[in-house]
């Protein structure tokens, strides 16, 4: 029967094919003939229709990495490993809280490098009455002196003292307060800069980092102009203070402080009563130095016979003689004699505030970023296979149904209870900051500890405040409630309801922002903690036609960019077609990509100019590599695409790819 039209010649044709490969060959690498169908049946088979079909999986940028343990099994160790295992195991995890131990002391060290160079200055603020009286210019001035002194405690005192003094009101002190608040957050937000080295930590490091910012700016910005209108948290507190006979108790526990003032001062001791003094009008202050050199004094407070320059200056008629020109009265004068001095290393050094400030700045930066490097190694070490199976599920997995509502409630609570424990909530905070960035904490779990720590720091001011004396226990009680009380409001707001959790959205914005371009760090840092705050002020100390006239259109502009920005992605329909997108404007009003080659640029320029010597060195040694060696490195395009753009890829883009790369 004669073969289809179709397949005719078919057998032909594939006969004398093979014929045609058997008569040709190649020669392999020992220049031995071997046969190219031979050669053929070894390489391996392609298929672009299975690649482009099941598309790689799209990369979450946000999820926790997995920590796998790439060491020997424990059930497959000897005695002696198992004992040389427990052995690391038991001085990794004494490395890791010595570790932490520097690293709250250069915190706290820290803290002081600011007050010495910013200390005096804050007081000055603070005693401006007048402008202390606009809400938007207290605000600013308790985050700047915050950030200033890096002590949100600091200024909480500060702001306590003034109160107590009468030279401020419990209802000018709230603002302030409020923007104490959000300067305590700028340390964690510093830290994270540590982690810049590695892109996806910096990413959720930064995130988790200003998720506290973010949430006391939002909590400000809803909060301020209800108790200017309301005055909600003043009558609050002041119906719980009058319901309430409290007296003077114990000072707040110092846990952390037992153990790490032996160490802190031996660095450095001040004498934080100045700042306080200068900010209640006490000129004599300023001209007392912030660093403490005696350590125990004893004053003792004796009458004696002083010359006035006029009757009216008597302390009482009764004390006062006249003999002769001159006019005597009776005073209490105070001596003080010194009985010891402070043995910390700047206690003779005869450098100046400034000078002693600025030297433990650079000391302590640098011991935080060695002590934070250290943290990061050691945790990524210690935390593999189980352990961290155990620790990221105690952190981040979720009661069981009907119950896991109480999951982010119970993380307030652990995260109140270690604020209240090392009495800081720059301390805890920035302690999670780096377990966030290597992925044991996630960005939902970091938020409710957050808020605890929030709540956490002011439970330790209002256990401070009854501490003090009879006379200023009230006012400083509710200036500590009024704190307590804001915190509380915040967290009613943008916690209870999964959908006004915005605060973990735009952390992650700004995280994918700063992962892809990291300058941008430092560029917002600048812009949040310096330039608005300090242009805000200046416009609030101007008047109010100058900060509405300024204000007011940088906020239309603002909301409108925003509204936009979603309707574009949700309903472009609704928008005018040229408002559809941001195409119509210049490059560098839409993207960072501009900018961020100007840095690179500038980056480059100064490598040029400033390490000539360095990349002499280095041309030497690239010239001395083989042509031949050098042609061995290769790199993959693709990845190195991902590293550029730190975002996750689509399936589309990943089949382009695919379908685009020769097989």
């Amino acid at each position: 029967m004669a073969p289809r039209p179709e397949l005719a010649g078919t057998d032909a044709s594939k006969a004398q094919e093979n014929q045609v490969m058997s008569d040709r060959a190649m020669n392999n690498s020992k220049g031995e003939a071997v046969p190219v169908g031979n050669q053929l049946e070894l390489l391996p088979a392609y298929s672009t229709i299975a690649l482009a079909a099941e598309p790689a999986p799209e990369f979450d940028p946000w999820s926790l990495p997995e920590l796998q343990n790439t060491g020997v099994k424990w059930s497959e160790l000897d005695a002696k490993g198992k004992i040389l295992r427990v052995t690391k195991g038991f001085g990794k995890f004494i490395l890791l809280l010595v570790l932490l131990y520097f690293f709250v002391c250069a915190l706290d060290v820290l803290s002081s490098g600011f007050q010495l160079v910013g200390g005096k200055a804050a007081g000055d603020i603070f005693k401006e009455g007048s402008v202390l009286a606009n809400p938007l210019a207290g605000v600013m001035i308790g985050l700047l002196v915050t950030v200033m002194v890096q002590s949100s405690s600091t200024s909480s005192s500060i702001i306590v003292s003034m109160v107590s003094s009468s030279i401020l009101s419990v209802r000018h002190g709230i603002p302030i307060m409020m923007g104490a608040n959000i300067g305590t957050s700028v340390t964690n937000t510093v830290v994270a800069l540590m982690q810049a080295g590695d892109r996806n930590q910096f990413r959720r490091a930064f995130a988790g980092a200003t998720i506290h910012d973010f949430f006391n700016w939002l909590s400000v910005a809803v909060l301020l102009p209800i108790e200017v209108a309301t005055h909600y948290l003043y009558h609050l507190t002041n119906v719980i203070m009058n319901s309430f006979q409290l007296e003077s108790g114990e000072d707040a526990p110092q846990l952390l402080k037992v153990i790490t003032d032996p160490l802190t001062k031996l660095i450095i001791q001040l004498d934080k009563s100045v700042i306080s003094a200068i900010a209640t009008g006490d000129e004599e202050a300023k001209n007392k130095s912030l660093v403490l050199t005696w350590c125990e004094t004893k004053t003792e407070v004796d009458p004696m016979n002083v010359t006035i320059p006029a009757w009216e200056n008597c302390t009482s008629p009764d004390l006062c003689w006249r003999d002769g020109n001159l006019t005597w009265t009776i005073r209490n004068i105070s001596t003080t004699e010194y009985i010891k001095k402070c043995n910390h290393i700047f206690v003779d050094s005869g450098l100046s505030e400034t000078a002693v400030g600025l030297i433990l700045l650079a000391f302590s930066l640098l011991c935080l970023c060695v002590c934070l490097i250290l943290i990061v190694k050691l945790l990524n070490s210690v935390l593999q296979g189980q352990v961290a199976n155990i620790i990221k599920k105690t952190f981040n997995t979720d009661f069981p149904y009907p119950f896991a509502w109480v999951t982010g409630y119970m993380a307030m609570l652990v995260g109140a209870f270690m604020t209240f424990v090392v009495q800081s909530s720059s301390v805890f905070t920035s302690a999670i900051t780096p377990l966030v960035g290597i992925g044991v904490i996630s960005i939902d779990r970091a938020y409710p500890l957050t808020l605890g720590s929030n709540i956490g720091t002011t439970t330790t001011a209002i256990l401070a405040a009854m501490a003090s004396p009879g006379n200023k226990l009230k006012a400083s009680l509710q200036i500590a409630l009024c704190h307590f009380f804001f915190n509380v409001s915040g967290i009613l707001l943008w916690y209870p309801i999964p959908y006004t959790r915005i605060p973990i959205h735009l952390s992650k914005v700004l995280g994918n922002i700063t992962a892809k371009y990291r300058w941008f760090a430092i560029f917002y840092l600048f812009i949040a903690f310096l330039v608005v705050p300090v242009g805000v002020f200046g416009l609030s100390v101007a008047g109010w036609e100058y900060l509405v006239g300024v204000g007011v259109p940088i906020l239309v502009i603002f909301f409108a960019v925003i509204i936009i920005n979603y309707l574009q992605k949700k309903r472009p329909e609704k928008l005018p077609e040229k408002l559809r997108n941001w195409d119509y404007l210049p490059l560098w009003m839409r993207s960072l990509d501009p900018w961020d080659d100007m840095v690179v640029s500038t980056g480059a320029t100064c490598e040029k100019y400033c390490c000539k010597c360095c990349k002499r060195r280095g041309g030497e040694q690239m010239a001395s590599v083989a042509p031949g060696k050098a042609m061995e490195v290769h790199e993959n395009p693709v990845s190195l695409a991902d590293e550029k753009n730190a975002f996750s890829k689509t399936p589309q883009a990943t089949e382009m790819n695919l379908s685009t790369t020769p097989l």
